[in-house]
């Protein structure tokens, strides 16, 4: 297996004498993402300057293609590795060629006079971040979304094989976020980088990382592949959300469920009852729901949400234990909502379930 191209060991970054985070050993290999996750003020952004060498280390060191960084020269690592970080840039009277051509200056002479080799790179990298029709534009009339990958064309213009970049998608609306880490991923597969980010969104960094680091209480407190990192218990205590939960199998957050004894059942199922759930939670209803299959969609939600989820294992017809539980429930439940329309044979004991519910005049179709 190829070896790791940019790793720390033992590294330990701070401002002055005093270190913010200490023993970090980090490792990626070129054409893996590794993201920096953890509460606000963890470190995140200390361990990323620690690695590009804007805060020195204060033990430890870094490597890059099994040289320490400590013993290269700034030309030579602004040729292998490159930096976007979350401050914004307002330069004035630039065009984003202008911008993006800030890259090729690790290649140029003293005079930093760009070939048409340079520019032929500065429009190629333009084309890599889909904003080549950018280029005669005036940087600072462009949105964030826009400039950000700009700016990621300046990193591409130094023709890295490290990229890093803290909090890259801080300033951007959904479509964007999407776009700039579509970017970074076909980078990583075609082009071969190794990309070391930190971000916010847990969704996004469940979905686009091929290695995660949690920094937290002044260390990595854990690192490894995503599978390993985004669980609920984990995420729980690594950010100390004490209210709501995490669902790392749809990589999204719940509020808190609803406190009190249920007001409604809900019989759902297949998705469907997902924004039942979720709209009886906006309105501070606290409700049971059922029977679902443990591998169901809708299970992972109710069990955040709900006050009682009766369920079944998986791939197996409704148990007359189940039933009866969910028939109780129904029982002393002042409504009962069912946005199912279809019953198939391992839940035709929800059928049941609705027709008891419509027996009892609990069954409502208001949701």
């Amino acid at each position: 297996m190829e070896e790791f191209y940019l790793r720390t060991r033992d590294l330990s970054v701070g401002y002055g004498k005093k270190p913010l985070v200490e023993h970090v050993d980090l490792r990626v290999r070129r054409g893996e993402i590794l993201t920096l996750i953890g509460p606000n003020g963890a470190g995140k952004t200390t361990v990323l300057r620690g690695i590009i060498r804007q805060l020195d280390a204060l033990c430890g060191a870094v490597y890059l293609d099994g040289r320490a960084m400590a013993d290269m020269t700034e030309g030579e690592i602004a040729r292998r590795l490159s930096v976007l970080m979350t401050q914004r840039v307002r330069p004035e009277l630039m065009t984003c060629a202008d911008v993006a051509a800030a890259g090729r200056y690790p290649y140029t002479g003293r005079l930093g006079v760009l070939s048409q080799k340079d520019w032929d790179k500065v429009y190629e990298a333009l084309e890599l971040v889909h904003a080549r029709d950018l280029a005669r534009e005036d940087f600072t009339r462009l949105s964030d979304g826009q400039r950000q990958r700009v700016l990621l064309a300046r990193a591409l213009c130094q023709e890295p094989e490290v990229l890093v970049l803290d909090e890259p998608t801080s300033f951007l609306d959904i479509r964007h976020k999407l776009e700039l880490l579509a970017i970074l991923k076909d980078l990583a597969r075609e082009r071969r980088l190794a990309v070391v980010l930190s971000l916010h969104e847990l969704d996004l960094a469940q979905k686009v990382s091929d290695l995660v680091a949690c920094v937290h209480n002044g260390a990595i407190e854990r690192f490894g592949p995503p599978e390993e990192i985004f669980t609920e218990e984990h995420i729980a205590q690594l950010y100390g959300a004490a209210r709501g939960s995490y669902i790392p199998d749809f990589g999204c957050l719940e509020l808190e469920r609803p406190a009190g004894e249920p007001q409604v059942f809900v019989i759902g199922g297949a998705g469907r009852g997902i924004p039942v759930y979720r709209r009886l939670q906006r309105r501070g209803v606290p409700f049971a729901a059922g029977v679902l299959q443990e591998n169901d969609l809708d299970f992972p939600v109710a069990s955040a949400l709900g006050v009682e989820v009766v369920s079944e294992i998986p791939f197996q017809p409704i148990g007359r234990a189940a039933f009866d539980r969910a028939a109780a429930l129904i029982r002393i439940c002042p409504k009962v909502l069912c946005p199912l329309d279809v019953f198939g044979p391992l839940n035709e004991k929800n059928r049941e379930l609705a027709e008891l519910a419509r027996t009892e005049g609990r069954l409502s179709y208001d949701f």
